[in-house]
């Protein structure tokens, strides 16, 4: 490994059958296995051997019925899941999506300070602030908030969620027997937070966390999403196409994290990126044909509604893709919006052609090649200021993750881009935060 202090990070983000939405068809995947804990545990463990960073799962609070006939939507709920993988992993770093905008800080900072113990300081909370309409009917709502008031409510909530994390002090468990004296009473606090959006005394009813404060990971786009990673984030996991578009990300968010008065180091950007492994390209790419036959239009046209609020159920499958409306119009994903939006400005594209070349397989980047040439397209990406990392999301689960984990890693670590053992004990020891 070099001497540099800085080197590639990698996430794996976890899916039943893989990120692909035909995933569940191939016939690779165990249909019998991806409602299994031991199908996830498996895989952790897999990942841990590979000495990847951490495991990140993303997660939705709503389902649209008639989506559930085309695949598995979401699993297990993130936290529960996690809880039960940290149980047989020892290093591998945790991380769990959960909403700002459907959620109460004391029941959030609770659950992830929990998770950090049970795993010994490896969790990490990704703060969403859920652009789902359908969502807000599953909270009494009619309406889904406005995006500036889900990102106000977001920002409030961060900094109610780091008080409550240290309302203990860092020595305040003292457990001496003798004296009786379980906790030093003068070391725990009240916060007596009053806001706009919440009132909370607090104190956290549950020790400090191993790491002082899980790691923070944001994944917003829009210039909101990007001042609340440059002000909290430690990690932002981010959907980029072209390297030239992930350089200017890269740039803005550290910039924007100057001016934050902290450090552009503190904060690491991890692009999502899709990956088929061959051991030719040709076998790569045979992978990548399959599973493009096993892909849902109708599906698809469901997701790209929900995240872009727009319905496009309406338009014509082999007409032009429709004129999106003023980013200020969308209330819903901006961070979608914005790669669906230039990439319809690139590219004449219908409605179908859209979907099936940019969505089906999930977006963002991918790459179906061999170890070196995923390695090649990383190494880039990494060396030239467009990325501290990856958020990986092989597109088959079953075989694809032990392909990524198994060929790709130790060409990375061949090239001295990532190390091959941990060195510290948390997700932020070894993440050098």
């Amino acid at each position: 490994m070099s001497t540099t202090n800085r080197r590639m990070i990698l996430n794996l983000m976890l899916h039943n059958a893989g990120s692909h939405r035909g995933a569940w068809r191939h016939a690779s995947t165990r249909i019998e296995e991806i409602h299994d804990i031991k199908h996830f545990q498996r895989l952790a463990q897999k990942a841990e051997a590979a000495r990847i960073d951490s495991l990140f799962l993303a997660d939705g609070l709503s389902v649209e019925v008639k989506a559930v006939q085309h695949g598995p939507i979401f699993g297990f709920e993130p936290l529960t899941l996690l809880s039960a993988i940290a149980a047989v992993t020892e290093n591998i770093g945790l991380i769990a999506t959960m909403s700002t905008s459907f959620n109460e800080p004391y029941n959030v900072a609770r659950l992830f300070a929990s998770l950090d113990h049970i795993s010994g300081g490896r969790a990490g909370w990704n703060m969403v602030t859920t652009g789902v309409q359908r969502t807000a009917h599953n909270f009494g709502m009619e309406q889904l908030p406005s995006h500036s008031h889900r990102y106000a409510r977001a920002q409030e909530f961060a900094d109610v969620v780091l008080k409550l994390w240290d309302s203990w002090e860092e020595d305040a468990l003292v457990q001496d027997k003798v004296s009786g004296i379980y906790a030093n009473a003068n070391k725990v606090h009240d916060i007596h937070h009053q806001g706009t959006y919440f009132t909370v005394r607090g104190a956290l009813n549950i020790m400090r966390p191993p790491q002082g404060r899980p790691i923070l990971v944001q994944a917003g786009a829009s210039d909101e999403g990007k001042n609340l990673a440059a002000r909290y984030a430690e990690l932002i996991f981010t959907v980029q196409h072209t390297i030239e578009e992930a350089r200017l990300f890269y740039q803005d968010v550290k910039a924007r994290t100057a001016k934050e008065g902290r450090s552009p180091g503190s904060i690491k950007i991890l692009p999502g990126l899709h990956v088929i492994v061959g051991a030719t390209e040709a076998e790569a790419r045979e992978k990548a044909s399959e599973l493009s036959e096993l892909g849902s239009i109708e599906r698809s046209v469901m997701s790209l509604s929900n995240l872009l609020g727009i319905d496009f159920s309406v338009y014509a499958l082999d007409d032009p893709f429709p004129e999106l409306p003023e980013s200020t119009q969308v209330n819903a994903y901006q961070t979608f919006y914005q790669m669906v939006l230039k990439i319809v400005q690139k590219e004449q594209l219908t409605l179908r052609e859209f979907l099936t070349k940019h969505w089906i397989g999930n977006g963002q980047l991918c790459i179906a090649g061999t170890a070196e040439q995923i390695a090649d397209v990383m190494e880039e990406w990494y060396t030239t200021g467009a990325a501290d990392g990856f958020s990986v999301m092989p597109q088959l689960s079953f075989g694809g993750v032990e392909d990524f984990l198994d060929l790709v890693v130790p060409e990375l670590q061949r090239r001295d881009l990532f190390p091959e053992s941990y060195t510290g004990r948390t997700l932020r020891e070894n993440l050098g935060l």
